[in-house]
């Protein structure tokens, strides 16, 4: 029985429901950014009311445009506006947490047992599902941004600058703000599109925190305050290297991780799929703590967790702490600093620009000057995610990197997951199990 919008606000939100709720999604948030963020959005949106569409919507396009990982940022920015600081912090952790214990202990068998055959067969499966969930996500938010052919065409550029070019993803979105801020004046029926996708009717009733909900106290923007929370998060980030670096060293593998995390964090914008090269190219090339292929396969793992995607960082970290045997003959502790050095420098500055700025972004609400760049720079994510499936399908596919040998095996099943995801809206955990059976059958066939 479909019900009516109903007009009536629902009652105030306490932090111990507002707990519970975000434990629960740090639990099930599986499906890569663009699945918590719709799973956010008819949990918060349009089941529980507690944020209307266009707030949520205003956030969202704000957190996309930060570097780190939009779908946590949006968590943390919702609970700081629902129960101020603390709020933020619970539901940001609470996101986190369930991830990271699952992916250290993932991290622990891969590098305890990795060489078994069926994890190997596990992993061939599970692969090439992962190709097809970006090629997914890419359609998903595509259908939902590129709304007009000006906003297509910045998508289909940014893609092109990015696999061809291999331009920097900063300077991708950069280019697009300015496209969208030029392209607003011009030609202004191409880059204001609606946001909403509901063809702007409020039909899920009125919210907690609805279009005209003034903003609450503690989320007016104040200089005193921006200035404090920046120090602060500074502050504990260069504590927190200082620590390293004085229990083992400038050089060592605990430190260096620190320094090039929080640059991954800082300089890196788009969600998890847009930070993936610039992760491969760091760990991979640069400092050797891992190779190309134990990439690909905590990509696999990272898949199979809740939580966002970018917790691949703890892979890295856990392995390359466990490769360099930090702690000597001690690698399960060695493998465990590592992820929580890595996860810890990832992640802090999506706190601090959360706590820091969010005052600043309600302050913006309503500013249509905004709107044209910040729907170009959601159409260039889109287009870059797109050609980072390409980038993905070329490790996956290709059997031996130095000769064009391709797995067709492994490309039929990214286009049946493909055509599952999207056609048949299949759920992420019963798409990975079923890939990851088919490829643990497969091991066993001789």
């Amino acid at each position: 029985m479909h019900a009516h919008p109903d007009h009536t606000p629902p009652a105030p939100v306490s932090l111990r429901s507002a707990f519970w709720y975000w434990l629960k999604l740090g639990c099930i948030s599986f499906g890569g950014p663009a699945g918590q963020i719709a799973m956010m959005h008819a949990e918060l949106v349009e089941k529980r009311r507690w944020i209307s569409e266009r707030r949520f919507l205003h956030a969202l396009n704000y957190c996309m445009l930060l570097p780190g990982p939009e779908a946590t940022q949006l968590a943390i920015y919702i609970g700081w506006l629902l129960h101020r600081t603390r709020g933020g912090l619970i539901a940001g952790l609470l996101f986190l947490l369930p991830s990271l214990l699952l992916m250290m202990v993932l991290s622990w068998i891969y590098m305890a047992y990795g060489h078994v055959g069926a994890i190997a067969g596990v992993l061939y499966g599970v692969k090439p599902a992962v190709v097809a969930l970006v090629l997914a996500a890419a359609w998903r938010l595509g259908r939902r941004t590129l709304r007009t052919p000006g906003l297509q065409l910045v998508g289909a550029v940014s893609s092109l600058a990015l696999a061809v070019l291999q331009l920097p993803f900063p300077l991708i979105v950069l280019g697009a703000a300015v496209l969208g801020a030029a392209g607003g004046y011009l030609l202004p029926a191409q880059f204001h599109a609606s946001s909403t996708s509901h063809g702007g009717k409020p039909s899920h009733g009125q919210a907690l925190i609805d279009d005209d909900t003034p903003t609450p106290e503690h989320a007016r923007f104040a200089w005193p305050r921006l200035l404090l929370t920046s120090l602060l998060g500074v502050a504990l980030v260069v504590l927190g290297w200082l620590l390293l670096a004085w229990l083992g060293g400038r050089e060592r593998p605990l430190a260096q991780m620190a320094v090039f995390f929080s640059k991954a964090a800082l300089l890196t914008f788009g969600g998890a799929y847009a930070v993936l090269p610039y992760l491969h190219q760091g760990a991979v090339e640069h400092y050797h703590w891992l190779v190309s292929a134990q990439m690909m396969d905590g990509l696999a793992l990272g898949e199979t967790t809740p939580g966002p995607l970018i917790m691949i960082v703890a892979f890295i970290g856990f392995v390359g702490a466990w490769g360099q045997a930090v702690f000597g003959e001690q690698l399960l502790l060695a493998g465990v600093c590592g992820a929580l050095v890595a996860a810890w420098f990832t992640f802090l500055p999506s706190f601090i620009f959360i706590l820091a700025g969010a005052p600043l972004v309600e302050a913006t609400r309503g500013n249509l000057h905004l709107d044209a760049p910040l729907n170009a720079v959601s159409a260039a994510v889109v287009g870059v995610i797109a050609s980072l499936a390409l980038f993905f399908g070329q490790h996956v596919f290709r059997l031996e990197q130095a000769v064009a040998h391709w797995d067709w095996l492994a490309m039929a099943i990214t286009v049946a997951a493909s055509v599952a995801l999207i056609k048949y809206q299949t759920g992420t955990i019963k798409l990975l199990l079923a890939c990851a059976i088919f490829g643990l059958v497969l091991s066993y066939l001789p």
